[in-house]
């Protein structure tokens, strides 16, 4: 039987107005203005940078991320870093708590692959699972993640990330690398002060901090005013998407990510139904209403999604209507689970197709 994922789906030289839909497209001439652009702020406040491959999930677009003077990359699960070390890359930074014994055994062989792997832990409950694993084995390095305010995964306090990268130091199989957070948006002064005064209890109990690790797109521009780091990290700025529109950190022209659908319906003069539902949109809310922002119809509002269908509310649009056949250039509201549901991304300039590349750590997510 004929399998469709691997029918071709553009070439070189195609006009992106011919492709099937729905289809994500990625513009080159953004995406490499968007690696420029972060890249050259970082070399001239002198922070490294190491990007988060999520985002795209594609060893040629690290590859030009590290091109352009990133120190190596971040990814979120073991699998996903298996895949881009498989690429080449070797500088490898996981940033997500890794328990049980199957995700242990896969660290532990990756570990063995290449010479600049590491994790993050936030209790001594990972941090003990790490070091009665790597007991005996190549040494594994490990940063301390701390919460200063964005309320996902860290230890809260200085003192206890003292106490973990104490307990880290100690452990056979174990090096502490560093601290790392991902605070919350436009928090520079509250991530500082959380570091320094971590920083001055390590120093006072004889432990090195090498990396101190900033994260997150959202607050990309704000990276110099955290002095303190060594590093920053973030994802989304290669493509950006409508969250960071609205958060500032860029405008419509910098978004390298349109996913192109067809009108394939119109019920009646309000109404527009699209071939992209939550199976190539996101559902990620992320704070809107609705699912996307139409490029050229800004009164549109792409109002729900069903699994192979988007309905577009028309009612406030006082111009033209998109009619059915129509191509519509979207806008997701997060680019990162785009990447996610589709097998390959198409690359165009200038709305000719330029190359067509596999996301090659597609559902790689554990």
């Amino acid at each position: 039987m004929h399998d469709n994922r691997f029918a071709v789906v553009a070439k070189a030289g195609d006009r992106v107005a011919d492709l099937s839909t729905p289809r994500p497209i990625i513009d080159e001439n953004k995406l490499a203005a968007n690696i420029f652009r972060v890249q050259s702020y970082m070399n001239e406040h002198g922070l490294n940078f190491r990007p988060h491959i999520k985002t795209h999930k594609i060893p040629a677009l690290a590859a030009a991320q590290v091109a352009a003077g990133a120190k190596g990359i971040n990814c979120q699960k073991v699998t996903e870093a298996e895949v881009f070390a498989e690429a080449g890359f070797d500088d490898i930074l996981i940033t997500f708590n890794i328990v049980g014994t199957a995700k242990l055994e896969r660290l532990a062989a990756l570990n063995d692959r290449i010479s600049a792997l590491k994790v993050v832990a936030d209790s001594d409950v990972t941090v003990d699972g790490l070091a009665a694993h790597f007991s005996g084995r190549k040494p594994l390095t490990v940063l301390v993640e701390c919460d200063t305010g964005g309320a996902r995964c860290g230890v809260q306090t200085p003192e206890q990330a003292v106490a973990l990268a104490r307990r880290i130091a100690a452990a056979d199989g174990l090096v502490f690398g560093g601290i790392l957070t991902y605070p919350k948006p436009q928090a520079a002064d509250a991530v500082e002060a959380f570091i320094q005064e971590t920083l001055k209890q390590l120093a006072a109990v004889g432990v090195g901090c090498p990396i101190v690790s900033n994260g997150g797109t959202p607050s990309l521009f704000q990276a110099h005013l955290v002095k303190s780091a060594t590093e920053h990290r973030a994802g989304t700025y290669i493509y950006n998407d409508r969250q960071m529109i609205r958060m500032g950190h860029c405008t419509q022209d910098d978004c390298a990510m349109h996913v192109l659908a067809s009108v394939v319906s119109r019920p009646n003069a309000d109404r527009a139904v699209i071939d992209a539902g939550s199976k190539a949109l996101t559902s990620d809310l992320q704070g809107f209403t609705d699912f996307g922002l139409v490029v050229g119809y800004p009164e549109a509002r792409i109002a729900s999604l069903s699994e192979e269908h988007g309905v577009i509310d028309l009612s406030a649009c006082t111009a033209a209507r998109p009619e059915i056949g129509e191509k519509l250039f979207i806008i997701p509201n997060h680019t990162c689970v785009v990447s996610n549901l589709f097998d390959t991304m198409v690359f165009h300039r200038n709305g000719v197709v330029t190359r067509v590349e596999d996301v090659a750590a597609r559902g790689l997510v554990w």
